[in-house]
Order: C-alpha cells, then sequence, then structure tokens
C-alpha cells in the first residue's frame, strides 16, 4: 500500500507508521516524533519535564520500553489475529504462552522498578512514558488477553491514565486496538498475503 510506495521512503526508511512529514522536515520513529512535537508545540511541562532528573526518567523508561513490553505486547495482537489473517493457520497455543510469559516478566519489572507506588511513571503526574506505555499494553486487552485483571496496581494506573487524557479520547485513540478482532472477517488481496506472511512471521522469531 501507500506505505511501501518510493514517497513513504523519503520520510521512512524502513517504510513503516508513524512517520511525520512536517513542510519539508521529516521523521521517523514515534518516541522522536513525541518528544519533537512537544518540544515545537511547547506542550504542558508534564510531558516531557523541564526539570532534567524528571526528563531522565522519561527518557529512562522510553529507552527500556522498546526491548521489554514493545518486545512483547504486540505480539499478542500478531499470534492471536494478524498472523491467521494473513497465513490462514492459527499458531500454536504454546507460542501465545511464550510471549505471555516474556510479558509478565516485563510487566512485573514495569511495576517494580518504574511504577511502584507512584499513581504515574515519573510520579503525580501523567507523561509521555504512561502513553507509550499505555498504547502497548491495550494490545493485548484488544485480542482477550486481559493483563490488567489479575494486576490491581497496574489496573489502578490504567485508570489513572484514562482519567487524566479523558475517558472518550482514550476510548477514541485504542478504537482500532480495541476492535482488532474484526479483521477476522476481511477478504485480504491474496498478493498482499503473499507479501505480509513471511514478515509477520519473521517478526516471531
Amino acid at each position: 500500500g501507500p506505505s511501501h510506495s518510493e514517497g513513504a521512503s523519503k520520510v521512512s526508511l524502513l517504510k513503516k507508521v508513524p512517520a511525520l512529514k512536517d513542510g519539508d522536515f521529516t521523521l521517523a520513529e514515534c518516541t522522536a516524533i513525541l518528544l519533537y512535537l512537544s518540544r515545537k508545540y511547547n506542550t504542558p511541562d508534564h510531558w516531557y519535564p523541564s526539570d532534567i532528573q524528571k526528563r531522565a526518567q522519561v527518557d529512562e523508561y522510553l529507552s527500556w520500553h522498546h526491548a521489554n513490553i514493545r518486545a512483547n505486547a504486540p505480539k499478542t495482537m500478531w499470534i492471536k489475529v494478524l498472523i491467521p489473517l494473513f497465513t490462514g493457520q492459527p499458531l500454536p497455543s504454546e507460542k501465545l504462552q511464550e510471549v505471555m510469559e516474556g510479558l509478565s516478566t516485563s510487566l512485573k519489572q514495569f511495576e517494580e522498578r518504574f511504577l511502584q507506588d507512584k499513581a504515574f511513571i515519573i510520579g503525580s503526574e501523567i507523561s509521555l512514558a504512561d502513553l507509550v506505555a499505555i498504547v502497548e499494553l491495550m494490545q493485548p486487552v484488544g485480542v482477550g488477553c486481559d493483563i490488567f485483571e489479575d494486576r490491581p496496581r497496574l489496573r489502578e494506573w490504567r485508570r489513572r491514565v484514562e482519567d487524566a487524557v479523558g475517558k472518550e479520547l482514550f476510548f477514541q485513540a485504542h478504537e482500532m486496538i480495541l476492535n482488532i478482532k474484526e479483521l477476522s472477517n476481511i477478504q485480504i488481496d491474496p498478493q498482499l498475503k503473499e507479501q505480509l506472511a513471511p514478515v509477520l512471521m519473521k517478526m516471531l522469531k
């Protein structure tokens, strides 16, 4: 589709979303885009604090996030919906169990190292760290793996994030993720299936 066009490669080397084009300036990678927008539009200080130590805490979480939460949470969506959709074959339940075990380890570290007894990741106010975390953690929920159910501390953190963002906006932002199972009913172009199936399988290795 459009993400594989010649124009897309000029914005993102990997031809992936998200990507940003701001006039003649282009930028890829979600974290870089978030930081750029927070600086350009002079957002409220709590999103990316001017206090050097609080800002470093946001940076610390964002650095940890990619190899931990992000390395596991989205795979639940690939295993339960996307890969079966593109390959026509369900994956073994052992694969989901393996991913959920890795995610459980990451969630334990998230609670003990980053959340602790605080309202949000870096203290009493929401930050970009919370936004980046919640987007990934809603993906298992969308495919029926409710990671919040047996984790009261994590569940209360999610509730505070919802309240801080506003419930209507929160669920609007996650609407596609929460309805991802509906993709199972759509017809995929055979050529697109052939192109994407091996890519999706490779992501799980």
